[in-house]
């Protein structure tokens, strides 16, 4: 045991200072919260000031179109459309909206909006919404229909997915597919990172002929193990200071950017509980319209309910036994070949299921209950890059116990499987290894 600990320090030691090391390790997590803003950011509206100049020749919409934080309406008593048109951007205006007198019949090109630069598609929905419920509105009253009746009648319905496992238990649908699938993206690369990182060092190690001074003093056996749990144990170290900087940087994105969205969603969740208590009877009008932000809303809401406990408790451990399993084949096929040249026919067929992994990954997104996605997430080979993609969407204990299970114990042969080949292959040079010399290695005694 002393001597597996001295080898896995001296592989702590050789790359905890490695300058590529510490980057990745500050680096990730400004991508995982710049990845997370940049989310929050693109449920928003948009932002950009407008100042619009009206002209209303209908007469109808004049003080009944309103304003938000971040549009502003003059109204304009100008006829000559020429000539405001060449003087709104200098008067300060960004646009001018010109409604036609013949609006009302519903005229061609009844309603034109001019501009410098172009407005939003989040704006022109704005006005545009507005201008057809004052029409509306004013339809009703010509034929003496009281416009809150129809407004009190009207009710939008929020389609809630539920589901039901085996014994009638029910569980609310909130899955953000997205975070499950970055989850799955990381553990593609997290895996892929740390098991080359095994691959090179037993190559180099084996290239410099160092490893025949080491083998004269540990078993080979050992000294694959010890490879493989120093890097595991770096992997561990820099996943506790990632954990540490995304916290922290998460904070104080809630804390700076996020609490003016978190206050007004907590106004949108007592309104909705006042309808859902009252129904019809609630005044309408004294109630804050959120439309521009029930996008943004529903983001949120969805990142609160994510288990975040259970997402990172399974991150660690398929990490870990996703880890150990592949680069013991990594190290086995280090310990193989003379150069990295060489490996390529070795490393493409390893490649191809974690590759499978990632795509199967992709498919959560749109069918997360499939067979595909269900058996990719017990077969060891893709496990942990598709169970992580699916977990945000609520898997059964039974599926992760079994699919941790199966992929334990498929570590634990691969390493034994490994080590046979290891044992032979690190001492072997100059011989083109092929596949079926690698299977008569498992059988040397």
């Amino acid at each position: 045991m002393s001597k597996l600990g001295l080898i896995i320090g001296r592989e702590l030691k050789s790359k905890l200072f490695n300058k590529t090391f510490i980057i990745m390790t500050i680096l990730a997590p400004l991508l995982i919260t710049g990845f997370i803003a940049f989310i929050v950011k693109m449920s928003s509206s948009e932002k950009t000031e407008q100042k619009v100049l009206v002209i209303d020749e209908s007469q109808l919409f004049s003080g009944k179109l309103s304003g938000n934080d971040y549009i502003s309406l003059t109204y304009s008593d100008e006829r000559k459309l020429q000539s405001a048109i060449e003087q709104f951007t200098k008067q300060g205006f960004t646009c001018l909206l010109w409604i036609s007198p013949t609006i009302i019949e519903g005229g061609a090109g009844a309603v034109k909006l001019y501009y410098k630069k172009s407005p939003g598609f989040g704006f022109q929905t704005y006005i545009k919404d507005q201008l057809e419920k004052i029409i509306y509105e004013n339809k009703l009253k010509a034929n003496d229909i009281d416009p809150n009746i129809i407004l009190n009648s009207k009710q939008s319905v929020r389609v809630i997915l539920t589901k039901v496992d085996d014994i009638g238990k029910t569980q609310e649908q909130n899955s953000f597919g997205f975070i499950g699938f970055i989850s799955g993206a990381l553990m593609f690369i997290f895996i892929l990172m740390y098991g080359m990182m095994v691959f090179r060092s037993v190559m180099e190690e084996k290239t410099n002929r160092i490893v025949e001074v080491i083998v004269s003093s540990v078993k080979p056996f050992e000294l694959m193990l010890g490879k493989i749990l120093g890097v595991a144990a770096l992997g561990i170290i820099q996943f506790v200071i990632m954990g540490i900087i995304t916290f922290g940087l998460s904070t104080l994105l809630s804390v700076f950017f996020l609490k003016d969205a978190t206050a007004q969603l907590k106004v949108f969740q007592e309104q909705q509980e006042l309808v859902k208590k009252n129904g019809t009877n609630v005044d309408f009008s004294k109630l804050e319209k959120f439309d521009d932000k029930l996008e943004l809303f529903d983001t949120l809401q969805k990142i609160e309910k994510i288990n975040f406990t259970q997402v990172f408790v399974c991150f660690f451990l398929y990490f870990i036994l996703g880890y150990l399993f592949y680069s013991s084949i990594m190290a086995a096929i280090g310990s193989a070949v003379d150069s990295e040249a060489d490996s390529q026919q070795f490393i493409t067929p390893v490649m191809i299921p974690m590759m499978a992994g990632y795509f199967i990954a992709i498919k959560t997104l749109t069918d997360p209950d499939s067979s595909t996605v269900f058996w990719g997430s017990m077969i060891p080979f893709t496990s942990p890059i598709v169970m992580m993609s699916r977990i945000t969407s609520g898997v059964p204990a039974w599926e992760l116990v079994l699919s941790l299970f199966i992929l334990f114990v498929s570590f634990i042969l691969m390493t034994w499987l490994a080590g046979r080949i290891y044992r032979t292959g690190i001492l072997m040079y100059g011989k083109k290894t092929s596949w079926r010399e690698l299977g008569k290695w498992l059988f040397y005694k």
